[in-house]
């Protein structure tokens, strides 16, 4: 059965912001030490950067980085990691020693390399206002003021202009150090919001928040007037405790979940009269929650064996197949197709852990899901297009928790570049194993000459990338003639695909 798909080029929803394809960096395990940073390491530059992660950085054009938290960032004092003289602490989120040799000072100096925005995420649990206030004076002010004066004194007499800024992180969650009901945490963004307003007018709040209706509410009554942005964030295959692997199928199954929290909160948004105003930053996302046993938790691990041994697990290769990489496609479009209201996005992370590439001492491995953001980045439209689809598919999966869903097969978003008639449809096949044959139709009088697909995708859904094994790789296809109005072209299964027309 073909499945017909139809655009309509004159017909512009919005323009896609290349904010939606951001990443986050976390000092968790391998992320910061012995990933982006490692002075030891033969790819290391002057600033004990690795060379190859910040290439591969710039190949997906990362276009704003959120740091340093997460969690981590529940307890962290950042003016123990500025200057030369720098203490190590215990950071008490995740149980380990951080020698604080990578600060504010180094990661604005990674992302100025990499050519990337830097998104500062602020300690709203141990920490107070004032001391969010004086990371903004440090970071932003010329000259005026004692922090200001510190930069400068510490080597950067040019301010940093961050203009990215999260109050917090999850603090909503028990998990969290520093964790607040809705009341108190309304109140601690308000007042943080002030000074940090007061510092630099011109930067760009956002704070944590959730679907509760309680929480938001509160926070966007006593705050709205001062936020430019709402923080929310989704794992789906949530896995902390136990590192079990949603398998394909069921990892399909939560794609009929992906614009769940997106409407909810764009509802209360739109009932508050907020819509046009304050944007949405899905600022922590993966399919894949990260596994940290006995740590988020009453009962807290004893042992390394227990609580740290086990957050190797994280860095399987073999775990990040096709499942993820189709996932990830199918997300990137319903962002995509929500950007009137969602400006920002963040894969959970960037490097190691469940990033999309893995640093080893001889290299990287680029798992499934960097090509996914290689195919999206580079490949795509800027304008999204009106389109719709006839005869779609559908198949049924038993999700994780034994739950049975019908799924749509195929996920279909079309964009155009602007000022030009080239279009580009990004088209996913979630089928396992069956083919998908696209009657793609665009309305009007619009006409190609030529078309190529670019094609994400390895020979199983099992498929992955690791040390010396690349299964899953992006592919473009040939420039080929376009004959008639109706262009006919098939799916491979479990692949993503990015059809260009010229």
């Amino acid at each position: 059965m073909h499945t017909g798909v139809f655009i309509h080029p004159d017909r512009v929803l919005g323009r896609r912001s290349m904010m939606l394809y951001g990443h986050f960096i976390e000092h968790f395990h391998r992320q910061i030490y012995g990933g982006v940073f490692d002075p030891s390491s033969p790819f290391a530059d002057e600033d004990g950067l690795r060379t190859d992660v910040l290439d591969a950085m710039r190949k997906i054009r990362v276009p704003v980085l959120r740091w340093p938290g997460g969690c981590f960032v529940s307890s962290y004092n950042w003016k123990k990691a500025v200057g030369r003289d720098r203490t190590p602490v215990f950071d008490k989120a995740w149980r380990v020693e951080d020698p604080n040799t990578f600060g504010t000072d180094e990661f604005v100096a990674m992302c100025r390399k990499i050519g990337c925005e830097p998104y500062i995420c602020t300690n709203a649990g141990t920490g107070t206002p004032e001391e969010m206030s004086d990371w903004v004076e440090y970071c932003n002010l010329e000259s005026e003021g004692e922090f200001a004066r510190w930069r400068i004194a510490n080597g950067h007499p040019q301010a940093h202009k961050v203009r990215f800024w999260s109050i917090g992180n999850e603090n909503y969650g028990s998990w969290e150090l520093g964790a607040k009901t809705a009341g108190e945490w309304g109140r601690l963004v308000r007042e943080s919001a002030k000074l940090m307003k007061h510092v630099d007018p011109d930067v760009e709040l956002s704070a944590a928040a959730l679907t509760d209706i309680e929480w938001n509410v509160d926070l966007l009554s006593k705050c709205g007037q001062y936020l430019d942005w709402i923080s929310i964030h989704k794992y789906w295959n949530l896995m902390a405790e136990n590192n079990d692997f949603a398998d394909y199928e069921q990892s399909m199954a939560y794609t009929n979940d992906l614009d769940t929290d997106i409407r909810k909160v764009r509802g209360l948004l739109t009932a508050m009269g907020l819509e046009k105003r304050i944007r949405i930053a899905y600022d922590e996302w993966n399919l894949r929650g990260w596994h940290h046993p006995n740590v988020h938790s009453i009962r807290q691990g004893r042992t390394k064996e227990e609580y740290l041994l086990p957050r190797d697990k994280n860095d399987i290769n073999s775990d990040y197949t096709m499942a993820d990489a189709v996932f990830t496609a199918c997300f990137l479009n319903t962002l995509n197709r929500n950007c009137d209201i969602i400006g920002m996005a963040n894969f959970a992370p960037v490097v190691n852990t469940r990033g999309c590439i893995f640093t080893h001492r001889d290299g990287l491995v680029l798992r499934s899901t960097y090509h996914i953001f290689d195919l999206y980045v580079n490949y795509l439209g800027d304008e999204i297009l009106d389109s719709w689809m006839e005869n779609g598919a559908a198949m049924h999966v038993v999700g994780k928790a034994g739950n049975h869903e019908d799924v749509s097969v195929l996920d279909v978003l079309a964009t155009r570049r602007r000022g030009t008639n080239d279009l580009a449809v990004a088209a996913v096949n979630k089928h396992p194993s069956e083919k998908q044959v696209l009657a793609l139709t665009a309305e009007g009088n619009y006409t190609a000459g030529s078309y190529r697909v670019v094609t994400v995708n390895g020979p199983e859904t099992g498929s992955y990338n690791d040390i010396g094994t690349e299964q899953v790789k992006l592919t473009e296809g040939e420039w080929l003639p376009v004959t008639g109005r109706t262009l006919e072209v098939t799916l491979e299964p479990h692949s993503a695909n990015v059809i260009q027309l010229s």
